[in-house]
């Protein structure tokens, strides 16, 4: 009876995530898996019609979650727009970050693999969720080791408007968000998550 009535209650409070110390995290879905396919499928377009053969063109993904997003559009590109020979790199910007020493635990690092010259390249950084733009900001710095780009774009799954603390905005979007602060975008890949899926997760007390 006792797991007859947790069944129950899952099934009624489904949209909802319950956490230690009675914080409760309410989720709405953004973005199913068709929806998100299709803006794969229009950023993917885009790209295509900016840089063309990519021959002058490489693409960054940020990580940790900007090299999800990157490594479906380089499948993407290649399998359903015959585009061959992206050249693709991830790049960790932790150690650049201007929080990176305010945390009370410290920063874990990811791996850096760009195994190309970012000289006089068009580079197109690729992140999840553009937030306050400060990860962008680290990412500009970090790239600087690896030469100097003719130019830089960027292209973000979801752009959270109105949320920024820099002058930084994306030249690809898949999906503006209006989003308050309490709120957190969350980004699933079936590769990682076991769905493609885009939440927003609001914390109530």
């Amino acid at each position: 009876m006792f797991r007859h009535s947790q069944l129950v209650i899952c099934h009624y409070f489904l949209p909802f995530i319950f956490y230690p110390n009675s914080r409760i995290m309410e989720r709405k879905q953004l973005l199913t898996s068709k929806e998100l396919d299709v803006i794969l499928h229009r950023l993917a377009c885009q790209l295509i019609e900016n840089h063309t053969d990519f021959s002058d063109t490489v693409l960054i993904g940020l990580q940790p979650r900007g090299v999800f997003l990157a490594q479906r559009l380089v499948a993407m590109l290649g399998k359903e727009y015959q585009v061959a020979g992206i050249q693709y790199g991830a790049l960790d910007i932790t150690f650049f970050r201007d929080d990176f020493r305010r945390g009370e635990k410290p920063l874990a690092a990811n791996t850096t693999d760009i195994p190309f010259l970012v000289e006089d390249k068009k580079v197109v950084f690729i992140d999840d969720v553009l937030y306050t733009g400060r990860s962008i900001r680290a990412a500009l710095t970090a790239l600087q080791s690896f030469g100097r780009p003719s130019k830089v774009e960027l292209l973000v799954l979801i752009d959270r408007r109105f949320s920024r603390d820099l002058p930084i905005q994306p030249d690809y979007i898949g999906k503006a968000v209006d989003a308050i602060n309490k709120e957190r975008v969350v980004v699933n890949w079936a590769s990682q998550d076991g769905e493609d899926a885009v939440y927003l997760i609001e914390k109530q007390a």
